[in-house]
């Protein structure tokens, strides 16, 4: 809301900085128009059940004060929560870039409760300096151990970089590793699928080697050796078969050893 009516310019009516005119001065009418403009930008911000209870405030003023008595947080549970997530945050399974994000939102959020104050001496830069090397530490802190000698260079840095630049080294030592990884899970994967191949190959090689080849069975006359449509009962036996058949037996009988017989 505050920074849609910094848009607009009209933050002055809701923090009480330009109070509402006397009745007599002249400006009452300008006043009264822009004021209206804020309530109506207002009452479109909040949901439908909210708007009942604030439809008859006259000012933008009042009806920011409601709003801000009944939906205000305090800073104590908060700052708790939030420091809980910075002490428990860590990177994880997520890239470097999602969890600096992470880190980021907390630490901006934590930074908006501290305190401001004017200084002319020069004690609050060092303040500062300590709060940006917290920050850097709290990112080094949370990354995963495979990052641990980058981070060793980095502390061997004085004074220590920026948070920025801490980012940057880490997200581009993210890159390099990505991108000598990436080659070499492919030549593995290449030579485990040679072996592969080739172990099957192999495993066929012997089978085939090894396993004896079954003979046809006719599907007709149920004899080995050949199939249905090739059975001679089926379809006929070829000329001279028979003939064939009787001397090639014949010649069989007469090749035969014979017992030789003594007198």
């Amino acid at each position: 809301m505050q920074v849609a009516l910094s848009v607009k310019n009209k933050l002055l009516f809701i923090d009480g900085t330009l109070p509402k005119p006397v009745a007599t001065d002249a400006t009452i009418a300008t006043w009264n128009r822009a004021n209206n403009v804020v309530i109506s930008w207002l009452y479109n911000f909040v949901s439908k059940e909210i708007i009942t209870s604030i439809l008859f405030a006259t000012t933008a003023q009042e009806i920011w004060k409601d709003l801000k008595t009944r939906f205000s947080r305090k800073n104590g549970p908060r700052i708790f929560q939030l420091r809980r997530q910075l002490m428990s945050l860590q990177q994880g399974p997520d890239d470097v870039g999602t969890y600096y994000t992470k880190l980021k939102s907390i630490w901006e959020e934590l930074s908006g409760y501290k305190p401001t104050f004017p200084c002319t001496c020069g004690g609050l830069q060092q303040l500062q300096a300590h709060t940006k090397f917290e920050y850097v530490m709290s990112f080094l802190m949370g990354l995963n151990d495979s990052f641990s000698q980058i981070c060793g260079q980095i502390l061997l840095f004085d004074p220590l970089p920026s948070i920025g630049n801490v980012f940057s080294l880490i997200l581009r030592e993210e890159a390099q590793r990505e991108i000598i990884v990436t080659p070499s899970n492919a030549n593995s994967k290449n030579i485990a699928f040679s072996v592969n191949s080739s172990q099957k190959h192999q495993f066929d090689n012997s089978k085939n080697k090894f396993v004896k080849k079954e003979r046809p069975k006719c599907g007709h006359c149920a004899i080995l050796g050949h199939t249905k449509d090739r059975c001679y009962k089926r379809f006929g036996y070829p000329p001279n078969y028979f003939k064939n058949r009787t001397t090639n037996t014949v010649n069989q009988v007469d090749n035969s050893p014979k017992s030789s017989t003594t007198n």
